[in-house]
């Protein structure tokens, strides 16, 4: 980078002063990871707007050796400082806010403390905007868990308490002393866990039950084909002025997933990508929203190598199906000529890449065949 344009962006660019991080810690923002050295203070020149910073603590016994990712979103604006601190008793970044005074003096000496900031990696942040260009600090707030920190690993805590036998034995468990007799009884004995209060992502709550109460079977076959009304309920939740946010939603989930390793959002963006890929009504009514999302997945699909669906995506050929289904409906000569076209472009970008047939038809509207006994007679 220029010097010139380097000092610029200095005097312009936030910066993220975290001290006393230890030798050795994977520390990155957004789209990068490092190894932090003796001398590191933080990250200067960081651009306005939300990022991702995240970090893996260092195993003091084996260096090799680095605990599960944690990370926390913080939303800047130009010039601006946040001054946080290493917790080495929990191994954690401390977010709460700097006292005022060492705030005040850090910038003062903001200059003088420049060869201990490490740059922002500004050759991945068209690949961070891509990812995040729906998430709002807004979106955002609304989203983080209550504590700020997003783990890999959630610490979580038994619903009914189980240390002792009357406990056991009031919840119909037996003693961890006696015999189990096969690998279902095991996992029924282990206690109902759920996450520590504050510490789980606040996702909006995609409902199981597809129709409003007291629909007709006739309605309730309708609203299962047609995702619509339960789109609505996720939108009316907490999207009502700006139902486009539903897509920072969507794109916080997936950066958790790809960036901060927490597998519970990727369940999540599964469903929030279903709901929006099988609601026929919706895509008429909101057709900005829908242009928008052809884009979103355009760029989270290309971070993604083509054997990682093998695996993952394609256990249950979730995508191919759910795509399968928008498709038939954005490629549809009654929608949109713009929504239709852009459509149309990112299914052979698909096709191509990743050799997936959205012509073929779905497994689940495939005729069954009816093997009769033999001898039977149709009448």
């Amino acid at each position: 980078m220029e010097a010139e344009r380097a000092r610029r962006l200095f005097a312009e660019g936030a910066a993220v002063v975290v001290l006393g991080v230890p030798e050795g810690t994977q520390l990155g923002v957004d789209y990068k990871t490092w190894s932090v050295g003796p001398r590191f203070r933080g990250i200067k020149m960081i651009p306005p707007g939300v990022h991702f910073f995240h970090y893996s603590s260092v195993d003091r016994r084996d260096a090799g050796a680095s605990g599960p990712r944690t990370g926390f979103f913080l939303s800047l604006r130009r010039r601006d400082l946040r001054v946080l601190r290493w917790d080495p008793a929990t191994e954690l970044v401390d977010l709460s806010p700097a006292p005022a005074e060492q705030s005040e003096a850090i910038r003062a000496n903001l200059l003088e403390m420049d060869p201990f900031l490490g740059p922002y990696p500004y050759d991945t942040l068209k690949k961070w905007v891509s990812l995040s260009s729906c998430i709002s600090e807004a979106v955002m707030q609304t989203l983080q868990p209550e504590s700020g920190q997003v783990c890999a690993f959630s610490e979580v805590l038994p619903v009914l308490a189980g240390t002792h036998a009357k406990d056991r034995a009031e919840q119909n468990r037996p003693p961890y002393d006696t015999e189990c007799k096969s690998y279902a009884e095991g996992l029924a004995r282990l206690p109902e866990m759920k996450p520590k209060a504050g510490t789980e992502i606040r996702f909006t709550e995609v409902p199981t039950q597809m129709y409003p109460d007291g629909a007709t079977p006739e309605e309730i076959t309708r609203h299962n084909m047609d995702l619509s009304y339960a789109l609505e309920t996720v939108i009316n939740k907490r999207y009502s002025s700006k139902p486009e946010d539903v897509l920072g939603e969507l794109q916080f989930a997936f950066i958790c997933f790809l960036i901060g390793n927490v597998y519970d959002a990727f369940e999540h963006w599964k469903k929030l990508l279903n709901l929006l890929c099988r609601s026929e009504d919706a895509i008429g009514k909101y057709q900005v929203l829908y242009t928008s999302l052809i884009s979103v997945l355009y760029h989270q699909l290309s971070e993604i190598p083509p054997d990682f669906f093998v695996d993952i995506v394609s256990q249950d050929n979730f995508l191919t199906s759910t795509l399968q289904v928008f498709f038939s409906y954005t490629c549809s000569t009654a929608m949109d000529r713009t929504l239709r076209k852009k459509a149309e472009k990112f299914k052979a970008h698909l096709t191509k890449k990743f050799k997936w047939d959205f012509d073929a038809e779905p497994d689940d509207c495939a005729p069954v065949v009816v093997e009769l006994p033999e001898g039977a007679l149709l009448e």
